[in-house]
This record gives structure tokens, C-alpha cells and sequence, in this order.
């Protein structure tokens, strides 16, 4: 009987013959690949373990220029700083719990501007010269320290140009096109080039960027500025007509520190100058010399630098070089439920990765932006309250108060860690409010439940810290009448 599946004699025709070969070709081919893939996959892991890996499987340049650069800046082309009104933020919870808080943000969101950037510029150039020693400031080791001094120092300058450089270099004038440009230099090069941004290309030697709010031109390269000593442009608070003739050079309030001191100041002071936000940059502390009694001990953050023209009811020369739990040590509850976590946060924090949050206070008549010796957080020791009689303040009587210079304050708190150096930079910017803009919104019962509300969350103790017992009863009268 025939069978349909196989024939009973096979045909030795060429054609036959090809086709089985080409059909033996791919069965040895297939079983090669195998064993090829069998082979790379075993020293791949042989590589791992013993902390290598062949050629092949390392990571291309591009991905590694990448992981040491910023995201591309979105621009705003038809932005016009004039015309815009400051964001309006109202965090008012009905009970206040201590939670970090956070959400993320895009990194083209960094540094916002609005209709009050010239003014607040004027007002840090006036900062600057009255209070030098207290809105700047680098953890500066001088010649002659230790070896991890002089390494401190390095770290320092790494992470402050960096900053300096994306900052100045690319992200002012490719965010804001209307109120920045970039003026080409006339010699080749730029300068070191080690703190320009991988990707953007080369910029010549003398690049300066402009503003077309001031008239004010500075370097890009941090180091050219260094080298340079000042930044030459029109004053922004100046009053001549002939003002872009006019020179100016930052005051120096110490003419005595070492020059490179002053060089990472004339840093942070052109920063503080230009951009109305605050920042603070943050290193790891060097490991104990004694291995932790807790495996698990996250790394501690210490703060080495910063330019705080807007500080928050404290002076922040007396928080540099100290690590964030002494720092935050006055905020109840901060060392019993938050700081394990928030150390574990700072350290764990990814490059490319921004988180932002909000927090709120009120700020009573008498109390400016610039809150550097109190005015907006009671005195504490450890979480608890310590009356001073010799404060002097007195609860603000409820009949007669009107609201008059008493504003809400909103801190809008960012965090990222900086590409290259790995250094975490806090920026902070400072929105203020009319109270009488809150009542006149609506939401005047909304903020005089979330007083109430500090009293009754996880911490009540943080409605002494917000000096809540002085302007409480008559803020939340005035905002219910």
C-alpha cells in the first residue's frame, strides 16, 4: 500500500541534493549559535563576579555622556517676564502631618521667573552688600589643612562650577531666549572646557551671556571668571541713561581670604545676583573611621555651600558644615519620624530625577524676605518650645487687626543631584502673599482650618514652631470676618 507521507524511493535529482544541503547547513549553523550564545552568556557572568567584563559588553560613550549631563532644556520662546504673575501655591492642609512631601518635577522647571525678577535681583545686589557674610558662604579649607580638607575643597569647586556652568551656559539662555543670549567670544577654545556641558559643542574663549532684562554680560566658563576676578555690566538698579557703560564689580567684603576662596564667592555671588532662587549644595559626610553599628546606616548629607539671600527665620552661616539632623534638629519631630528616611532619600537619589515640594508660614508685619535673625519659627530645643521673655513678642491682640503687612510664605523646595560631581544641589524660591489675597480668593476658611490643623496632626508642637501662638487667633479672625 503507497504511502502519502513518505515516498518509497527518493529521487537523486540536483534539485534534491541542494535542497538538502542548504537544509543541513542551517541545522549546524543553528546548533554553532547556540553554543556561541551559551558561551558569551557563561563569561559574561564569570566577568560580573569577578568585577569586569570583556569589551563588548561595556557601556557605550554616548549613555555615559548622557548619565553626566542634564536633560535637554525645553524653552520658553514666547515667555515674557514682564506680563507674568507669580505662581500661585496654597499648601493649606486641614491637619499638618511630617511627611517629605514630595512629587517630581521637570528639570526645565528648575528656576522659575515671573513679573518680580527685576526687583528681587535689586534686592540681593543690596543683600549682598549688607549681609555678605550671611547670604553666601563656601566650607572653604585653607592651605596648610589636611589631606581631606584640601579634597573638600576640590569636591567644592567640582560640583559649584558645574552648577555654574549649566546655569549660566545653558540653561538661562535656552529656557528664557527672550530675556537671555549667548555673546560669541573672539578667541578659539573655551577656556579649560572641563565644566562646559557634554553635547553642546564648544563655545569660544570670552563667551558671555547676556541679559536683555539688565544689560548685565558675564562669562560662561567658571573658570575664565575666576580667572577674570569680576563680571563687568550695567548696575540693575542703576538710574543713568548711560547705564550699559556702567562697570560693576561685586563687593568683596573679605579682602582678606585666600584667592581661591574668593574666586568660589565670586561664583555663588554672580549666581545670587542673576537668578532669584536660593540654592544649597550638599556632600556626603566622610565615613565614620569606625564601621556603623547599623548595617543599614544611610550616608549623612553635609551642607558645604550656598547662597540663601531668602533664609527662612534663621542665619545660614551657622548651618554650614553640618550634616541635615542637625540641621533640621529645631523641627519637632523631625529626628523621631523623618530622618532616617530623609537621609536614606538624599542618598538614594538618582541623577536625571527632581522632586519638589511646598511648605508655608506666615509672615507677620515686620517681616521681610530676608528673615535671617527670626521672625518666622519659635525657639526650640529638641523639639520643644522654650519661652523667651526677652523675645518680647506678644500675641497680636485680635480687635484692630486687619491684615496689613501680613503675608503668606510659600517655599516651592527642589532636589536634584548634579550629573558629574554626584553633589545634591537644594534650590529654593520664596513666593509671598497678601493675606488679604486669601480671603479675597475664598479660601480664608480653608487657611484658618489648617492653623487649627497644625495643632492636630502628627506634630502638634509644630504649631509653636511657626510661632502659631503670636499671630493665630487674629490671622484666623481676620480671615473669617
Amino acid at each position: 500500500m503507497q504511502s502519502y507521507l513518505v515516498p518509497d524511493s527518493l529521487p537523486t535529482t540536483p534539485l534534491t541534493v541542494l535542497s538538502l544541503g542548504i537544509l543541513l547547513f542551517f541545522l549546524l549553523f543553528g546548533i554553532y549559535i547556540r553554543s556561541v550564545k551559551h558561551t558569551s552568556y557563561n563569561n559574561a557572568d564569570q566577568d560580573i563576579k569577578h568585577g569586569h567584563r570583556q569589551p563588548e559588553l561595556q557601556a557605550q560613550p554616548e549613555s555615559e555622556s548622557e548619565s553626566e549631563s542634564y536633560p535637554p532644556v525645553t524653552p520658553l520662546p514666547n515667555f515674557t517676564w514682564s506680563t507674568t504673575e507669580p505662581a500661585k501655591y496654597r499648601p493649606f492642609k486641614p491637619k499638618y502631618h511630617l511627611t517629605m512631601g514630595i512629587s517630581s518635577l521637570d528639570s526645565s522647571d528648575l528656576i522659575p521667573m515671573d513679573k518680580t525678577y527685576k526687583e528681587r535681583l535689586v534686592q540681593r545686589r543690596g543683600l549682598l552688600k549688607e549681609y555678605g557674610d550671611i547670604v553666601r558662604a563656601v566650607n572653604f579649607q585653607p592651605s596648610g589643612s589636611s589631606t581631606q580638607g584640601q579634597d573638600l575643597n576640590k569636591k567644592l569647586k567640582e560640583a559649584l562650577c558645574e552648577w555654574y556652568a549649566f546655569v549660566m551656559g545653558v540653561y538661562l539662555p535656552e529656557r528664557y531666549p527672550g530675556m537671555f543670549r549667548l555673546v560669541p567670544g573672539s578667541g578659539p577654545g573655551s577656556g579649560s572646557g572641563s565644566f562646559k556641558e557634554k553635547g553642546k559643542g564648544k563655545k569660544d574663549r570670552g563667551t558671555m551671556l547676556e541679559s536683555l532684562v539688565t544689560g548685565l554680560r558675564v562669562l560662561i566658563d567658571p573658570e575664565e571668571l575666576m580667572e577674570s576676578g569680576s563680571c563687568s555690566g550695567p548696575d540693575p538698579d542703576s538710574s543713568s541713561p548711560d547705564s550699559s557703560s556702567t562697570s560693576t564689580s561685586i563687593p568683596d567684603p573679605n579682602p582678606n581670604l585666600e584667592p581661591e576662596h574668593k574666586n568660589l564667592l565670586l561664583l555663588l555671588d554672580t549666581l545670587g545676583t542673576w537668578i532669584d532662587e536660593d540654592f544649597l549644595i550638599l556632600l556626603p559626610s566622610p565615613s565614620p573611621s569606625s564601621p556603623s553599628s547599623e548595617e543599614d546606616e544611610p550616608t549623612q548629607y553635609t551642607l558645604q555651600t550656598y547662597s540663601t539671600y531668602f533664609p527662612a527665620g534663621f542665619n545660614p552661616r551657622l548651618k554650614l558644615s553640618h550634616a541635615l539632623s542637625t540641621i533640621h534638629a529645631p523641627v519637632p519631630g523631625y529626628k523621631a519620624k523623618l530622618e532616617k528616611s530623609m537621609d536614606r532619600f538624599f542618598a538614594k537619589l538618582e541623577v536625571g530625577r527632581v522632586v519638589v515640594r511646598l511648605n508655608w508660614s506666615v509672615m507677620t508685619p515686620g517681616t521681610g524676605l530676608f528673615a535671617g535673625f527670626g521672625g518666622l519659627h519659635g525657639h526650640h530645643h529638641d523639639g520643644k518650645v522654650e519661652k523667651k521673655e526677652e523675645d518680647g513678642e506678644e500675641k497680636i491682640p485680635v480687635d484692630g487687626f486687619d491684615g496689613t503687612d501680613t503675608n503668606i510664605r510659600v517655599e516651592r523646595q527642589t532636589l536634584h543631584r548634579l550629573p558629574r560631581s554626584k553633589a545634591l544641589l537644594f534650590g529654593v524660591h520664596t513666593y509671598t502673599y497678601p493675606l488679604q489675597d486669601i480671603k479675597d480668593e475664598g479660601l480664608g476658611e480653608e487657611l484658618a482650618v489648617a492653623i487649627d490643623g497644625l495643632k492636630e496632626g502628627s506634630v502638634p508642637g509644630i504649631h509653636a514652631y511657626k510661632r502659631g501662638p503670636v499671630w493665630g487667633e487674629a490671622v484666623k479672625a481676620f480671615l473669617r470676618g
